[in-house]
């Protein structure tokens, strides 16, 4: 169900950089945001933080939580609640899988981007379990010898 999902989306909005150093994500998926017409707004005009949001399966739904969407400066008495929690738009196969997934201790779903996708809004959510402190100097040991076989051989070519 799961597929593999571009790098990088044309029209990328948001990305959570610090999702992929706290976590080892497992699995992605593609999912709808219901939001409101000032939150699209804003989405648009790039408004959104992802740093501290997460999502969470509950009655057969998802829901992503804690993620910051400003208001829009011309919204009026209509305008939304920033750190509302929003409905995840995904098929009920892949609802049961997340849940199912997340059941596990130390498991959870962050959100890695936000992009616009034919007008709609999609968000890139990852099942993923926390990294230790010592997996997390682990990686930046690993890139760092990456970056420089990359620059060795960029040098010798």
């Amino acid at each position: 169900m799961a597929k593999k999902h571009p790098q990088k989306p044309a029209n990328l909005i948001a990305q959570n950089k610090k999702a992929g150093h706290d976590y080892n994500i497992l699995e992605t998926f593609e999912a709808g945001l219901v939001l409101t017409g000032t939150e699209i707004k804003s989405v648009r005009k790039g408004k959104i933080n992802l740093r501290d949001g997460f999502a969470r399966v509950r009655k057969g739904e998802a829901y992503l939580e804690n993620v910051h969407i400003s208001p829009y400066e011309q919204g009026n008495q209509f305008n939304h609640d920033p750190l509302r929690n929003r409905k995840l738009l995904l098929h009920k196969k892949e609802i049961a899988k997340i849940g199912a997934l997340t059941k596990n201790k130390g498991i959870t779903i962050v959100p890695l981007r936000v992009y616009l996708k034919h007008g709609f809004a999609k968000v890139l959510i990852g099942v993923g379990e926390g990294k230790r402190e010592y997996d997390k100097r682990e990686t930046l040991k690993r890139k760092e010898q990456d970056r420089e076989m990359a620059r060795a051989v960029r040098i010798k070519g």
